[in-house]
């Protein structure tokens, strides 16, 4: 069964379409990026997939979950959501904030040690998250997903401001997520990265998905 269906998909703002009609089909395990300018709806596109906005027209079903009955909140709890900033308390320690997440969600707070080893922050796990840096910031966001156990991740840009040891970083923990089992869709400025990163790139412009091509890579 696909992770994501979607079918004329439609997401207004203000009257304004952010998603003009997007057809899209997401099979599990895979990694997928959107690519396109400022506005093209990539963003829209991910916000939709978490269940952060709401379906204005046409299908969605994500997760098995049809967004079009409503039920964003249970699709929430499936999906991981990492967009430009994290949502952690500044005053908590980066331990302290993934074993208040964890707890909140029921998730194994056992899981957060090798998720902090995993993205590098076991050196900072007592630092005030307010002392991170961007980078630093990102993952902890990754380590989050990882301890949540996502079944989809959704990523926005998150290769931006990644120094090349960081852009690296990252390519081998999305490879071992989505051999793990996770499906992967994330939006990145750069199609030459994402054609050498992923097996599927999307086009996406005007709210729609305008291309849909695969890298070459097996």
């Amino acid at each position: 069964m696909p992770v994501v269906t979607l079918e004329g998909a439609v997401v207004t703002s203000a009257g304004y379409p952010l998603l003009a009609g997007v057809d899209l089909v997401v099979e599990p395990e895979t990694l997928t990026v959107a690519t396109g300018p400022n506005g093209a709806g990539k963003t829209s596109l991910l916000r939709l997939l978490g269940g952060l906005v709401g379906l204005g027209g046409g299908r969605a079903v994500v997760c098995g979950i049809d967004l079009a009955a409503g039920d964003r909140r249970s699709l929430r709890r499936r999906v991981g959501w990492l967009g430009h900033e994290g949502s952690f308390y500044d005053d908590l320690s980066v331990r302290e904030n993934l074993v208040f997440a964890a707890r909140a969600l029921g998730r194994p707070v056992a899981a957060i040690d090798p998720a902090l080893e995993r993205v590098g922050l076991a050196a900072r796990r007592a630092t005030a998250a307010r002392r991170l840096s961007a980078g630093q910031r990102r993952r902890l966001g990754l380590a989050w997903l990882l301890v949540r156990r996502a079944e989809l991740w959704l990523l926005d840009e998150p290769y931006a401001s990644l120094d090349a040891q960081g852009r690296d970083f990252l390519d081998a923990l999305l490879a071992d997520v989505v051999a793990a089992g996770a499906t992967v869709l994330l939006s990145a400025h750069d199609p030459l990265r994402s054609a050498t990163l992923a097996p599927r790139t999307l086009a996406m412009a005007g709210g729609r998905v305008v291309g849909d091509v695969p890298s070459g890579r097996p």
